[in-house]
């Protein structure tokens, strides 16, 4: 029987945000689970029904919240979590862009010691519509959330 590189790393995620699409991206859907590793986080990501292939932003956001806040979907999400009050893009919410393929799936894996798991449960994750350039203030220029869920422990 073969076993996950998880199991034999004796690794269980500790946290999990079920994501959804906003109403422009109702076919969105996806999962990302937290595991406490070193000094640290594993990040891995899975979404489905992406509508076009390219990069695009992932972050993690101060708030549990995925309310609509007026036209901005996902605004009661609040800003990107920053507990140090760094610049973009050294938030320890800032994450790699997921890398969406031409069959809608997107993948994710990425280790950060930037936060441990339990320091983002009750915020949450928001994919955006682009790419995150790394540069522009304060939260890299990466469009409008098209993706959102609450990071819960397990």
């Amino acid at each position: 029987m073969e076993r996950s590189l998880f199991s034999a790393l004796s690794l269980s995620p500790t946290a999990r945000a079920l994501l959804h699409g906003d109403e422009a991206h109702p076919s969105i859907t996806g999962e990302a689970l937290f595991f406490p590793y070193a000094r640290g986080t594993l990040v891995l990501l899975r979404v489905m029904g992406l509508t076009s292939p390219g990069f695009l932003g992932f972050h993690i956001h101060e708030k549990g919240n995925c309310s609509t806040g007026g036209d901005r979907p996902f605004a009661a999400a609040g800003s990107h979590y920053d507990p140090h009050g760094l610049p973009h893009p050294w938030h320890a919410g800032d994450l790699p862009p997921l890398l969406a393929t031409n069959d809608g799936v997107g993948l994710l894996a990425v280790y950060t010691d930037r936060f441990r798991p339990d320091q983002v449960v009750g915020r949450s994750v928001i994919l955006h519509e682009r790419t995150d350039d790394l540069q522009s203030q304060p939260s890299g220029n990466s469009g409008r959330p098209i993706a959102c869920g609450v990071v819960l422990a397990i």
